[in-house]
């Protein structure tokens, strides 16, 4: 693992709490949802972003769709961990997908800080550091890390 590239991506993330919510939005210190704070934490550690977020509403993913495609997007762009969910440990600089109902795709996306604790933007807040409770580690649907890392 790229220690130095982990630390860089974490820094970044946090560089970004504070930043109040906003949908579609990507600008540090003014406003993002969580897929900008991804965005924000590529642009800031790798360049230019690999490709165009289309637009998208609040509620795209609240019916089943049948395919999944934050997790289809990040396969594209991360590294999928290979370790099973239930055994698997963050490590930092790590991407997590969520997925409210078992039946419906991925719809929040963060950024680990350890195997403990994640950076994120949720509607309502601003970006924060928080702990992976039980609670998330339940609706952790996908985990990446960025390419480079390993």
């Amino acid at each position: 693992m790229d220690r130095a590239l982990a630390d860089r991506i974490v820094a970044e993330a946090r560089g970004w709490v504070g930043t109040p919510y906003r949908h579609q939005a990507s600008l540090k210190g003014v406003g993002c949802d969580c897929l900008g704070l991804l965005r924000g934490v590529w642009r800031g550690v790798l360049g230019s972003e690999p490709e165009t977020a289309p637009p998208y509403a609040a509620s795209w993913v609240e019916v089943d769709r049948g395919d999944d495609p934050l997790a289809s997007a990040a396969g594209r762009h991360f590294v999928p961990v290979a370790t099973p969910l239930p055994a698997y440990v963050p490590q930092p600089g790590d991407v997590l997908l969520f997925a409210f109902r078992a039946y419906l795709p991925a719809k929040h996306c963060a950024v680990a800080t350890g195997p403990a604790a994640m950076i994120h933007a949720h509607d309502g807040a601003a970006v924060c550091e928080v702990a992976l409770t039980p609670w998330w580690r339940r609706h952790l649907a996908h985990a990446f890390r960025f390419p480079g890392i390993g």
